[in-house]
């Protein structure tokens, strides 16, 4: 997998993870906004020019990692964010309920 680092930005009500790839001016984002007690996974979006290198899987694994971390949950609104939460049932316990 390639090398991603990723920062997190933002405030206690939203924010976004941001994924840097070593010599790419692009950037990959998941916005999330807070809901109660759940973090709303919204849109995971990653440029072309770094696409097919696991970015957006990067994304949600900082999201997921946090959530445990810090005690929330995630509303994985974004179809991404959801489709990995369907493919990685582990995590079921991180999924808000609606």
């Amino acid at each position: 997998m390639t090398e991603v680092t990723i920062t997190r930005h933002g405030s206690g009500n939203a924010g976004e993870y941001h994924a840097h790839l070593p010599g790419e001016r692009a950037i990959g984002r998941l916005t999330w906004v807070r809901r109660g007690s759940a973090r709303v996974a919204e849109h995971t979006i990653v440029p072309p020019e770094i696409g097919g290198r696991g970015v957006a899987a990067r994304l949600v694994e900082a999201l997921v990692d946090d959530a445990r971390e810090h005690g929330f949950t995630i509303d994985p609104a974004c179809s991404y964010v959801d489709a990995m939460f369907r493919r990685r049932p582990e995590w079921a316990a991180l999924r808000a309920q609606r």
